[in-house]
């Protein structure tokens, strides 16, 4: 199921305009190398989609401190949820995770939906005052 969690988290925030920087599976990290050829020939611009391959535990750390990156979501053990959580609080990073749950990712309830495209947007709604 590496791939299909994979690509449940990249697409739906890639759909609604987002630039992706995807983690994969550190056990089946070349699934997504291929899937990186695709995006290469298709219509995405250079750039909108990233994948880095490496240690969770080592990716971590500079992903959450990074101040051009606005979320991230850490859908991985415990450990690494709470991690994500603690080292973007300096620069009050969003951050959504399963908190260490095992995700069942052929199942639409929870792997698909509504759910994953409102964690990828933020809605800001602004207060023009007008009149006397």
């Amino acid at each position: 199921m590496p791939f299909l969690g994979f690509v449940s988290l990249v697409m739906p925030a890639l759909a609604l305009g987002n630039t992706v920087i995807a983690v994969p599976s550190e056990a089946y990290p070349l699934i997504a190398g291929d899937l990186y050829q695709l995006f290469d020939t298709s219509n995405l611009p250079g750039g909108a989609v990233n994948i880095v391959t490496g240690y969770v535990s080592q990716l971590l750390k500079p992903l959450a401190e990074h101040d051009d990156i606005d979320a991230i979501w850490c859908f991985a053990d415990e450990a690494s949820a709470a991690s994500a959580k603690a080292m973007s609080i300096g620069n009050l990073k969003q951050v959504w995770t399963n908190e260490g749950r095992v995700i069942d990712w052929r199942n639409p309830k929870y792997a698909e939906g509504r759910w994953f495209l409102e964690h990828a947007s933020q809605v800001k709604n602004i207060w023009v005052p007008y009149g006397e």
